[in-house]
């Protein structure tokens, strides 16, 4: 670390000396309008630590994934019963309701640990939740089972984004989060194929037991992965390893920049610290700052462009889940039962292959485009696949379900929504970090995915219901308007940090305009 006698820079001198912030800014747009390719790709060492960190993507996707067949599956095998609609909302939402509980407290645990520790915490819950589910014969222990996976879930899915995020290289960092959200897809294709697989040819009493069971195999060929990765670059400056941290950015670089230039990100980030500990030890002098663990929230609820980084972020991961994306990733199967299609869980793999496919996509474009216009671009047809699905729910309820063609309606409709979704909410959201300065990086990161989590879990243990009450048209028809108020907040409020180093970008939000141009 710098000596402390070193002068400080202020944010704003620290982007003078690049050059005025509004023309990087317009610099950068220039480029994404352009479409002009990116630099170097990033080096084999970045994309190994994006495969091993992914892992945790693949776990959330499965194990969010494997429910819809599981639920299908199930028969009298837990409380020698058949399942009602309580115990299905229960088994679902328990997940989440437990990853809301854990994703704040892991930030904690990231900043004073490490994110490579929680990852790893991470990987030994998952694999006791696919135990006890395995093994579990009543309702009550598979909601404790599918409890510790929430667990698991909550920690991975806010700290791997954040992982990857503070170890990328800034032109890259879009595509190599998405990787992420690839991985998430990935996972629950894999889990539709299981649960096909199992349900058609699998022992009926044993199928669903595999199903779940499955799901700790990969958390322990993470366990080994990431026990030889490195820390982030920025918690190790954090916590005062300026000398370990210069290394693991030679080693993200891949030898592909000069060593000034590796100088000038490990100085960028050091100034970053000191200028946040010198703010905080003057907050603490005048009064204006709580001690110990409370002052964390202090400086995200009562700095400026904290509590508009948060506000971004919360709003974002909630309307990722209020969207009612996973509703289908739940449900799915329930649906198409419904439906009566024939083998549901092969007509969900349908839609989880149409998630996978269209993520993929955006990682090609995220950094090209950028986040705003993604979004931007994508809602719309989000809204047009769910007014078509209420559409194609109303003709076959005038009919008594026996509209000619109904249920191929609502299937295309529903992959136009997935489709939509993966491109820009499915992704667009795992971004957070970026938006905060990283004295709160983690600490606003763990609200955000919290406030993902919750919305999840009022969107699984209410889907089921408001589609008895209110029945499928307008149960869709309510999403596309929650869709379209999203969209206008989107519009007025997230500004564009693709190109934008994570310093750049968390200082977007001191603008009057909250940096949208």
């Amino acid at each position: 670390m710098s000596s402390a006698q070193e002068p400080l820079i202020s944010a704003s001198e620290r982007v003078d000396a690049g050059g005025d912030h509004d023309e990087q800014q317009g610099d950068e747009a220039g480029r994404l309008e352009s479409g002009k390719a990116i630099p170097a790709a990033p080096s084999w060492f970045i994309w190994l630590l994006t495969l091993s960190a992914g892992i945790s993507g693949l776990l959330f996707g499965y194990d969010t994934g494997v429910i819809s067949s599981t639920l299908v599956s199930l028969g009298e095998s837990l409380s020698n019963r058949p399942l009602n609609s309580l115990d299905k909302s229960l088994i679902t939402a328990s997940t989440s309701l437990f990853a809301l509980l854990v994703s704040p407290f892991s930030s904690v645990l990231a900043d004073s640990l490490g994110r490579k520790r929680v990852i790893l915490v991470a990987d030994v819950l998952f694999v006791l939740g696919a135990g006890v589910q395995a093994a579990c014969s009543t309702v009550w222990v598979m909601v404790v089972g599918r409890s510790i996976v929430g667990m698991a879930v909550g920690a991975a899915s806010f700290v791997v984004p954040l992982y990857i995020a503070e170890l990328a290289p800034a032109e890259h960092r879009g595509r190599l989060v998405t990787m992420n959200v690839i991985f998430i897809t990935l996972g629950q294709v894999v889990a539709y194929i299981v649960g096909y697989g199992f349900g058609e040819y699998g022992h009926p009493e044993t199928a669903w037991r595999w199903m779940v069971g499955l799901g700790g195999l990969p958390a322990v060929v993470q366990l080994f992965m990431m026990t030889v990765m490195p820390e982030t670059p920025r918690w190790l400056v954090m916590v005062g390893r300026g000398l370990e941290a210069r290394g693991v950015v030679e080693k993200v670089a891949g030898g592909k920049v000069a060593a000034r230039d590796v100088d000038a990100t490990v100085k960028s980030i050091e100034i970053e610290v000191r200028e946040e500990q010198d703010a905080r030890r003057l907050r603490r002098r005048r009064g204006d700052s709580k001690a110990g663990w409370a002052e964390g929230f202090d400086e995200l609820f009562n700095i400026r462009r904290n509590k508009r980084a948060l506000a971004i972020a919360c709003l974002l991961q909630g309307l990722q889940q209020l969207c009612g994306f996973n509703s289908l990733m739940y449900f799915s199967a329930t649906i198409f039962e419904m439906l009566g299609f024939p083998i549901p869980t092969l007509t969900s793999l349908v839609v989880a292959v149409t998630n996978f496919a269209f993520t993929l996509v955006a990682l090609l474009i995220i950094d090209r485009i950028g986040r705003r216009r993604i979004l931007l671009w994508s809602i719309p047809w989000m809204v047009f696949g769910l007014l078509l699905a209420a559409f194609g729910f109303f003709l076959s309820g005038v009919t008594d379900s026996d509209a000619p063609g109904s249920p191929v309606v609502i299937l295309i409709s529903i992959m136009i929504y997935v489709a939509g979704y993966a491109i820009g909410l499915g992704n667009v959201p795992w971004m957070q970090s970026e938006l905060f300065a990283l004295n709160v990086r983690s600490l606003g990161s763990g609200i955000a995915t919290a406030t993902n989590w919750g919305a999840n879990f009022v969107i699984g243990l209410t889907f089921l219901m408001l589609m008895d009450l209110l029945g499928p048209p307008l149960t869709f028809t309510l999403y596309a308007l929650i869709c379209i108020g999203g969209y206008v907040l989107i519009w007025i409020f997230y500004p564009e940090t693709a190109g934008l180093s994570l310093e750049d970008a968390a200082s977007l939000l001191e603008d009057d305009n909250w940096g949208v141009r």
